[in-house]
């Protein structure tokens, strides 16, 4: 039976982005059979996901290592400014500053998990657990909202490099210059629910970032899933054409349960497209291979579901929170030595006298 601390930690494991980018393959020979080299590009097909995993699993190894290093030295330094040990420290910032977990969130949480977790506990040592549990999270987040409020006061650089995945951006419709310091190349698929929610992170972060980034759509249909994505691809394709890909990539992804021949069609003469062009290119089947390249490419890349995401071929997977977007980000423009855009305001919208207290 696990402790509530250990779910904690379970559940925080689960939360990390699964990744299966592939690294640049070496040319150095990693062995040689009759004179002939077999090198990593070779034995990638092989290994696949295994070996791809097993990367990414290292380097969250080492960076989980040293933000927990850059963590202690911060502390220690604090505290030595402080005079004080670093006991001390943790006393006054972190332990005197995290609320008890009181008798009704103990009842709570363990109402909510009686079944699952503690099925065969005595209620009284599953509330002994779950304090000592809630607490430990408590102190956990309370040392690391502190750590990075001094981390906010110093220098600190990253050199660790993540795995990273080549992926060409197949002259595919782009936003930004080509010379962007971040290039985030998206796989994604017109019918897909998903996609469908990360594209107002992605407008949000170009909003933020401007010339900074350059976002490449490539399709990536997911065929047994969503047997209309692959039209609706070829659409993307012909709009593009008659140089009209974005309006069609927001008009398929804003009505997603029309995306059959006709309706597609019904989309570019909305978008004021030449109706006997659009409409002779969807039907050849022109751009067919094009979307069958874009999926054959990202199948290569480790790319399993969609939204998948390389942000200079780091990858990122599914439809996360802008703000994993925007970590990555910013470390990349710290590598490059580019300055980092502060998060513009969104915008506040007048209460209204009238308007109800929120529920």
């Amino acid at each position: 039976m696990p402790t509530v601390a250990l779910l904690v930690l379970a559940a925080a494991i689960q939360a990390r982005p699964a990744a299966t980018p592939t690294p640049t393959p070496s040319a150095a020979p990693l062995a040689v059979l009759d004179g002939q080299p077999i090198t990593a590009a070779d034995i990638e097909p092989i290994g696949g996901a295994n070996l791809t995993n097993a990367r990414m699993q290292w380097y969250n190894a080492q960076r989980g290592a040293v933000e927990e290093a850059i963590t202690r030295r911060l502390l220690e330094k604090e505290a030595k400014a402080r005079n004080i040990s670093l006991a001390e420290l943790m006393k006054v910032e972190v332990e005197a500053k995290v609320s008890p977990v009181t008798p009704e969130e103990q009842k709570s949480f363990y109402d909510a998990n009686k079944q699952r977790y503690f099925a065969n506990v005595p209620e009284p040592e599953a509330l002994k657990q779950i304090e000592m549990g809630l607490g430990q999270q408590r102190m956990q987040q309370r040392r690391a909202e502190y750590a990075q409020t001094l981390r906010a006061k110093s220098n600190v650089k990253m050199f660790l490099d993540p795995p990273r995945t080549v992926v060409s951006a197949d002259d595919d419709p782009a936003k930004g210059p080509a010379d962007a310091p971040v290039t985030i190349i998206t796989f994604s698929d017109f019918q897909c629910p998903y996609c469908s929610r990360v594209n107002p992170t992605l407008a949000r972060l170009k909003d933020r970032y401007g010339d900074s980034i350059r976002v490449v759509f490539r399709d990536f249909p997911i065929l047994q899933l969503h047997p209309q994505a692959a039209k609706a691809a070829e659409a993307g394709a012909c709009a593009n054409d008659q140089g009209k890909f974005w309006p069609m990539h927001d008009l398929m992804f804003a009505n997603q349960q029309k995306l059959d021949l006709a309706s597609l069609k019904q989309h570019a003469a909305t978008l004021g497209l030449d109706a006997a062009t659009f409409e002779k290119c969807l039907d050849s089947g022109k751009h067919a291979e094009e979307w069958k390249k874009d999926s054959a490419d990202a199948e290569k890349a480790g790319v399993q579901s969609t939204p998948a995401f390389f942000i200079n071929g780091r990858p990122v997977t599914g439809a996360v929170p802008y703000e994993q977007f925007a970590d990555v980000i910013n470390e990349e423009l710290g590598r490059a030595n580019r300055p980092i855009p502060a998060e513009k305001a969104a915008p506040v919208a007048a209460a209204s006298p009238a308007a109800p207290p929120a529920q």
